[in-house]
């Protein structure tokens, strides 16, 4: 359980490191391109996915004995 704990701490900390890429200066448009901002709300879904899907395998995995 403390190795999940750390693997989703690094995970979170990579996620708020992360930044949008400023968008192009060319290409034909008449106003400058807005940056995107990173949510981090959908990686905390993906590991509290992962936990779960975890969780249910070890349970059915422990059911069949």
């Amino acid at each position: 359980m403390k190795k999940i704990i750390a693997i989703a701490t690094i995970l979170v900390s990579i996620n708020f490191a992360a930044n949008a890429q400023p968008g192009s200066t060319g290409g034909g448009f008449d106003d400058e391109p807005q940056d995107v901002p990173v949510d981090g709300g959908i990686s905390l879904l993906a590991i509290a996915g992962a936990a779960y899907g975890y969780n249910k395998l070890k349970n059915s995995y422990h059911n069949k004995k």
